[in-house]
């Protein structure tokens, strides 16, 4: 069996996540310890205990998603004695995912992750003000369709509109500015989109707009220690597996602005020969994407202490 370890992007966090397995294993506890060490913050409080509207902060979800991944990992390995290159092929995240799977197949410290991805929450928000952008998940179209779409909306109001997430099939998300993003929403519901939703978003991510915070993250970037993956990851920007450490640095950099080609990433792996993917981390979207792009791979989430005792039986 062929197996990818993926993790969670934004909108997965929810108050409380990680706690149990904080208080059932001391693997886990360090993690959270390390993390609100690097970033001189009681992260872990506010994951465990809230309040909701800070953690949902960008600068916030970002590190607080990336610990809670790392905390599933670091148990399960320790529970069942191996390592993650011993059971997974490959790796990958959904946007800020992609930096919990490059710490976890060891390319980047835990620490390193953290302290970048606060970076990258705060440059992000910072790069355009609350109210300007939107985001929306068109619904019952392709990404030939919403990219059609997303260029009409733009060409229509002068203003930037692209596809921001391919997530699976029927499921295809666009941001830019809110006019346009508006327009866009019109458009899709004359071209026979089953519905549109706007996303409870701060910011407009993966477009254009972005692009302050990619320089943000270019220089970041430059100075951050990137060492080989013990196991290829698949960038969101290529959907194809890197282990080139300059190439990592660069892609994460287009991933600011660029779409996250999470449906193509999945299809990758399956070509690849992965029949069984985990999530690991918070929340189960990356479990049902998977379902919803290819019914063949068999997924599953493990986020809390009973998931980890199936999840070490089906890696056993």
């Amino acid at each position: 069996m062929i197996r990818a370890f993926v993790f969670p992007g934004q909108g997965s966090q929810a108050v409380g996540m990680g706690r149990g397995l904080a208080e059932a294993f001391p693997p886990a506890r360090h993690v959270f310890q390390e993390v609100d060490e690097a970033l001189k913050q009681k992260l872990s409080k506010l994951i465990f205990e809230g309040p909701e509207s800070d953690l949902i902060l960008t600068e916030n979800a970002q590190p607080a998603l990336m610990a809670v991944s790392q905390a599933v990992l670091k148990v399960l390995e320790t529970e069942g004695k191996w390592t993650l290159a011993a059971k997974a092929r490959f790796v990958a995240g959904h946007s800020l995912g992609e930096y919990s799977a490059l710490a976890a197949a060891g390319a980047l410290s835990i620490p390193d992750a953290a302290r970048l991805l606060k970076l990258r929450g705060q440059a992000m928000q910072k790069a355009v003000p609350v109210g300007i952008g939107a985001m929306a998940a068109l619904l019952g179209l392709d990404l030939p369709q919403a990219k059609e779409i997303a260029a009409q909306a733009a060409k229509e109001t002068g203003q930037v509109c692209s596809a921001a997430n391919d997530n699976a099939p029927g499921q295809v998300v666009v941001s830019g500015h809110k006019e346009a993003v508006d327009r866009a929403i019109a458009i899709a519901a004359e071209k026979g989109a089953k519905r549109s939703v706007l996303l409870p978003v701060s910011a407009p991510f993966h477009c254009a707009l972005m692009q302050p915070a990619a320089d943000a993250m270019a220089e970041a970037l430059g100075n951050a220690k990137v060492n080989v993956p013990a196991v290829p990851v698949i960038a969101n920007v290529t959907a194809a597996p890197v282990s080139d450490p300059e190439q990592i640095r660069k892609l994460l950099v287009e991933q600011v602005t660029a779409t996250v080609r999470w449906r193509e990433s999945v299809e990758t792996m399956k070509k690849e020969g992965v029949t069984r993917i985990f999530e690991l981390g918070a929340g189960k979207v990356l479990a049902g994407l998977t379902k919803r792009i290819d019914r063949e791979i068999e997924a599953s989430s493990v986020g809390t202490p009973e998931d980890i005792e199936a999840a070490l039986k089906a890696l056993s």
